[in-house]
Parts: structure tokens; C-alpha cells; sequence
């Protein structure tokens, strides 16, 4: 095969459809594997090894052995004995099999039936340690986010103070558009990007729009509260999948004999095992929801706080024209106050869903998200972005040897590749929820695993999750350590007499 031919047309079409220039590593990772999912590197074949690519190429080696690590990472290639050998990833680039009926331009989206979410409780407050969901408010670059909203308050002209546009403003727009295409590997336009005020509200809107009240929802089991609370509330079915090790499990009978109207996923890193959702699973994911007119809601929410390697893409930038709405918040990755979050819709219902935002919706915020684009344009977005991926990693280790110090044999902590939080397995004969409202009095808040499942969701057989998720983005390593040896006597004082005689004397 001719390498610099593939990369050289793969540049042109990303310097005409982005405007960005890319490395030399990220020219070949992306052309590589735009070739694999095109057809055009097919199944089995062995690439060039590193060596021989990199005199052909004229590149350093480095730049070839990182290419190919994340293609092997994002299950595009197996490093073999022989060499670097390209997987199955038939399916990816199918058309859609189900067709717009005669007069229609895009598939239904509206809902017949709207309805408010009910009322939110506030979080408690009497117990703070190892809240998930809440970044790292200490390390937030406060004094440049006060430069960036006060420069906006100066550009705001008075016909500016009105509602504003309902979609978001268009500098904003921009900027998560170019954002995501570079990092997340997404496909789209700006015109495609609409502002929401996070991702509840975006989780609202999906489940009014895009399906009818009665219609199926698939949903991740265990999975998000918030996600169920929205499709409730929207007068949806609610179908739990089950989740494994790499991701959500549908099988060939749950589309044959439940399809579904939506699918919400949280593929980059589930919410709340942590797991990520393999390729294969993927590609099968937009081939059975295409064939089925199913939309695919993928929840991004962290995906940016990646520990092991770059964030993995998106399952929107897979194929063109894939069925699904992809929702992004900076409410992780900054701060939960700045309310503002984002959907990325297919193409062929922009029109449909910018009517139903100027109907239904009000936006504000004008300062806010024209500071929002400065801080992500002039770059400072990234770097805050690198500094938490290096605080988050710090955190999380201290957290995991603060478990395995003084909770050895009570508990587990499970494969995490990034993000704000872990889940650990409960190994003691302790009930999860018994177990946090006695914690709470140390405070410690921790969520039981067992309230992110539907009771009806496990099959027979299945082992019920029995443990807790825990955010570690608040928690310095000594701090953990301090409150890991407090939940450790919590737990011993809990357990049955000749249960803690055999624990102490391990």
C-alpha cells in the first residue's frame, strides 16, 4: 500500500473540512484508521512494521510506534508475533437500510407529549468526601476565567442583554465544533451544535424529541439516575442492558424482539462501573440502529479525563451520517455552576431541532459563553484540561493504595481507565447501602452501586453489584488515606463477631 498517498489525501480533506494542520503521528493514526474503517486496509492485513514505515514515510519512528499503539489501544489492530494485523471492522460505513417515507426530509423527532421533569433534591451537604461528580473546585484556574468573563462583559452590547439566542452564541458554537472534531474525533458543523444548560437538560431533550411517550428506551444496568430520571419522566420504556466488561451487552434477540426507539450510552467511560465500550461493540451498535431506526444517545461527560492514553473517539466519528446525539457539559471539566452544556445532532434534523429550541426554550448567558469560546480558543481549555488529567491520575492512585492498605479483603477496587471516580466491589457480607449511611456520620458520602440498577434488569444468575462509587477529584492522597482507614473500622465494626476476629488477625 501507498502510505504517503493515504496521507497525503487524508491531509487534504482534513485541512478543507477543519482547517487544522496535524502532526505527522496524528496525520497517520487518523488516515490509518479512516483507511481501516473505509474498507480500504481490510481485515487481516499486516501493516508495514514500525521501522520500515517510518524510512518510507520519513518520519521518526516514535511517530509510527504511536500511531499504531492507539489503533491497537481503540481495537482497530492486534500486535501479533508477525506484526501489527488490522481487525474486523465491517459495518461501520453502511448506509442506513431504513428510508425516510415519501415527503419527509429527516426521520420523526418531535414528541407528542410535553412534560417537566419533577422537582431535583439538593445534595446533601453533612458529608462531602468522595462526592462523584464533582471536579477539582480548588485547582480551577479562577483568576483566567475572571479575565476571560470580564473581556466578554466588555464586547456585550446592550442588544445583547436580551434572551439571546435559543441555540447558543455563534462564537461558542464554533469553538465546540473545532474542539471536538480535534479531540473526540467528531463529525460536524457548528450549525449542528446546540447550547443547553448541561447535561440533564440535554438528557430532557433528547427523550421529548427524538421518541413518542410508550416507546423503548434502552438504558445502561447499572447505569445513570440521571438518564432514567429524564426518560421517565418523558413517558418512555424504560429496557435495562446489561453491562460487562466492555460496556453495554446487547445481544442479537434483545434487538430482534426489543428494539428500541433510544439507546443511552456512556461509552468512553460507563457511568458507573467505568468501563469503556469496545469497538466491535460499537460499529455493531450503529449497523443495528440504523437497521432499526433507533437514535443512539452517547454521553461524553468525562470522556476528556482519560488517564491510560488519549481520550478514545466518539462513536458519532465512526461513519458518516450516524444515527446518533452527542452530548457534552463542562460542568466536569470546569465547574458545575457554569451550567452549560452542549448536543451534537445528525445533520438531517438541525432544522427540526433549531425550531423546537427557539419554541420551547429561552437561552441566557451571553457573557458566559462568549468567555467560555475565549478560554477554549486561546487554548487555555487544553492546558486546564492537561494539569486535571495529572491531578485526577494523582488522586485516584492515592485512593486505590489508601483501599489496599487499610480495606485489603473488604473490598475491590474495579478497572477504571480515567474520569473523576472509581467503583469498588463491597467483599464483606455487608449490605452497600447499610454500609455509606453508616459512613455518613465520618463524613464520607458513598454512593452504594446498588441504587444505579434496576431491580428487574439482572438475569437469573447474575451477581447482584454489591459496592460503592466513589469521586476522587476533591480528595488529596492524604486525605484518602486518612478517611480509607476511617471507613475500614466502619466496615469491621459491622461485620459479625467471628467475621472481625478473622479480618483482625489477617
Amino acid at each position: 500500500m501507498d502510505y504517503a498517498l493515504m496521507m497525503s489525501a487524508y491531509e487534504r480533506k482534513a485541512r478543507a473540512n477543519a482547517s487544522r494542520r496535524l502532526t505527522q503521528q496524528d496525520l497517520l493514526y487518523e488516515s490509518l484508521r479512516r483507511a481501516i474503517l473505509d474498507g480500504d486496509i481490510g481485515r487481516g492485513t499486516r501493516l508495514a512494521s514500525s521501522r520500515t514505515l517510518a524510512e518510507e514515510l520519513d518520519i521518526a519512528r516514535n511517530s509510527v510506534l504511536y500511531a499504531y499503539e492507539r489503533l491497537i489501544d481503540e481495537g482497530f489492530v492486534t500486535a501479533t508475533r508477525h506484526g501489527s494485523v488490522v481487525n474486523d471492522v465491517k459495518g461501520a460505513s453502511a448506509q442506513p437500510s431504513v428510508q425516510a417515507e415519501p415527503g419527509e426530509t429527516a426521520p420523526r423527532m418531535l414528541s407528542r407529549r410535553v412534560r417537566q421533569l419533577p422537582p431535583r433534591r439538593a445534595p446533601s451537604s453533612d458529608a462531602i468526601a468522595f462526592r462523584p461528580g464533582v471536579p477539582a473546585l480548588d485547582a480551577f484556574p479562577l483568576v483566567q476565567w475572571r479575565t476571560a468573563l470580564e473581556r466578554a462583559m466588555r464586547e456585550v452590547a446592550a442588544s445583547e442583554l436580551g434572551y439571546g439566542d435559543s441555540v447558543g452564541q455563534p462564537a461558542l458554537r464554533q469553538a465546540i465544533a473545532q474542539y471536538v472534531r480535534v479531540s473526540r474525533g467528531v463529525r460536524c458543523q457548528p450549525d449542528q451544535v446546540f447550547i443547553t444548560d448541561g447535561t440533564q437538560t440535554s438528557l430532557d431533550i433528547c427523550a421529548r424529541f427524538f421518541a413518542d411517550e410508550g416507546e423503548r428506551v434502552w438504558i445502561e444496568n447499572p447505569g445513570y439516575p440521571g438518564a432514567r430520571v429524564a426518560m421517565l419522566a418523558a413517558g418512555l420504556s424504560l429496557e435495562p442492558i446489561p453491562v460487562d466488561a466492555a460496556g453495554m451487552a446487547a445481544r442479537a434477540e434483545d434487538w430482534r424482539d426489543a428494539p428500541p426507539r433510544l439507546v443511552y450510552l456512556t461509552p468512553s467511560h460507563q457511568y458507573p462501573l467505568g468501563c469503556v465500550l469496545s469497538l466491535e461493540r460499537r460499529l455493531a451498535m450503529i449497523e443495528h440502529a440504523r437497521a432499526c431506526g433507533a437514535w443512539i444517545i452517547e454521553d461524553d461527560y468525562d470522556s476528556e479525563l482519560r488517564h491510560d492514553g488519549p481520550p478514545l473517539p466518539s462513536i458519532q466519528g465512526l461513519a458518516d451520517d450516524t444515527p446518533v446525539i452527542y452530548l457534552g457539559t463542562f460542568s466536569k471539566t470546569l465547574f458545575p455552576a457554569l451550567r452549560i452544556g452542549f448536543m451534537i445532532v445528525p445533520r438531517a434534523v438541525v432544522a427540526q431541532m433549531e425550531t423546537a429550541h427557539r419554541t420551547l426554550k429561552r437561552q441566557g448567558r451571553v457573557a458566559e459563553q462568549m468567555a467560555l469560546a475565549d478560554f477554549i480558543e486561546s487554548g487555555r481549555y487544553a492546558r486546564h484540561l492537561r494539569r486535571m488529567r495529572k491531578l485526577y491520575l494523582a488522586r485516584r492512585d492515592g485512593l486505590v493504595a489508601a483501599i489496599e492498605k487499610h480495606l485489603a479483603g473488604l473490598m475491590t477496587v474495579s478497572a477504571d481507565a480515567g474520569g473523576m471516580h472509581l467503583s469498588v466491589r463491597l467483599d464483606a457480607p455487608l449490605d452497600d447501602v447499610a454500609v455509606s449511611e453508616a459512613a455518613r456520620a465520618h463524613g464520607l458520602a458513598l454512593s452504594p452501586l446498588s441504587a444505579y440498577c434496576l431491580a428487574d434488569g439482572a438475569e437469573a444468575g447474575d451477581a447482584p453489584y454489591n459496592g460503592f462509587l466513589l469521586g476522587y477529584a476533591e480528595a488529596t492522597p492524604e486525605a484518602s488515606d486518612t478517611l480509607m482507614q476511617a471507613l475500614g473500622n466502619v466496615v469491621r465494626e459491622m461485620l459479625p463477631d467471628v467475621k472481625a476476629a478473622t479480618v483482625l488477625l489477617q
